[in-house]
């Protein structure tokens, strides 16, 4: 929900507006179509970014992490989000397609290696790309990083930062009756896909609103009120994917295999008092990560847009433009 989240707050850290000189609807397979844009330098250094959710769509702010006189910067829609259509969709939407997608994109622009920039779900979708394919990463760069573990969701879907924020967990819980909170996720599940779709709207509202509520460590603990064909998208996305462990082989699988793209650069962005991704997943991840420059933010969040995340994020981007140019 970083669209939506004081972005206004960090704009004098981003370099300026840009508008992309490529746009199109890329055909996925599997009667899935993403949305697809290019910006920045043409011939410049490549730098793919994953947006968050699952489902949470990029948007033009994203562009003005990067310089454009060095970087190729790369956007798109995940599928079932944003632009992308189906809109709202589940079916063939799974890591791994988004994985192959990935794959897709970066064949179809005809590059060999790039950055992958990530934050949130973003960051988790970086990392299983990577390790998935570490030959054509050159470098990571990931923000309020979710390992995709059981305990994780636990924290924010089982009470855990609703004891920081209990009147904001009251009205995400309340709208569950007593005998199915035992798991929110599969009692959200059964109504956003249910057959009403002002049912749908209506909890995927409240899911969307508990979770943009505690991304800014400046937040009042009220979300806003989403528009209804965004929230819809994100929240059965979101949902889908954690209601079946992010679609991986087993819980901790990140950690597990991080060995495979050990070799590989990456810096970590973390906020200090981020209450959607707690610090230990981001420092856990470049304990055993020899390669990993982790950046703890003393006074910031989760959302991307928070001041010190922001500026970090492009003084990274800025540093690897200096050492690395054009090469």
């Amino acid at each position: 929900m970083d669209r939506f989240s004081g972005q206004k707050s960090a704009v004098h850290y981003l370099h300026p507006p840009i508008d992309p000189f490529d746009q199109r609807m890329l055909d996925v397979g599997d009667g899935h179509k993403v949305y697809l844009e290019q910006s920045g330098n043409p011939q410049g250094v490549p730098v793919v970014v994953l947006h968050g959710g699952p489902g949470g769509g990029c948007s033009p702010a994203m562009r003005r992490y990067f310089d454009p006189r060095y970087y190729r910067i790369i956007l798109f829609d995940q599928r079932g989000c944003g632009r992308s259509r189906p809109h709202a969709s589940v079916e063939n939407n799974t890591t791994w397609h988004l994985v192959a997608d990935i794959e897709l994109i970066r064949e179809t622009l005809e590059i060999d290696e790039w950055f992958v920039f990530g934050g949130s779900w973003g960051a988790t979708l970086a990392l299983i790309y990577a390790q998935s394919h570490p030959e054509a990463v050159k470098g990571l760069i990931l923000r309020g990083v979710f390992l995709a573990t059981q305990s994780e969701l636990d924290w924010f879907y089982g009470g855990g930062a609703g004891k920081f924020w209990p009147e904001t967990w009251a009205r995400f819980a309340d709208l569950i009756p007593a005998e199915e909170q035992g798991d929110y996720i599969a009692a959200y599940h059964k109504r956003l896909f249910g057959p009403d779709l002002q049912v749908q709207t209506k909890y995927a509202k409240a899911w969307a609103e508990w979770e943009n509520a505690l991304a800014s460590v400046y937040s009042n603990g009220y979300g806003g009120d989403s528009p209804g064909e965004y929230a819809r998208a994100f929240a059965r996305l979101e949902n889908h994917y954690f209601r079946h462990g992010a679609f991986l082989e087993e819980d901790g699988q990140i950690l597990r295999d991080l060995p495979k793209i050990a070799h590989i650069p990456a810096v970590i962005v973390q906020g200090r008092y981020d209450m959607i991704c707690p610090p230990e997943a981001a420092w856990k991840l470049a304990r055993g990560w020899p390669n990993a420059d982790l950046r703890m933010i003393r006074n910031a969040g989760h959302a991307l847009s928070e001041p010190g995340i922001s500026a970090e994020l492009v003084r990274a981007m800025d540093q690897i433009a200096e050492e690395g140019g054009l090469d």
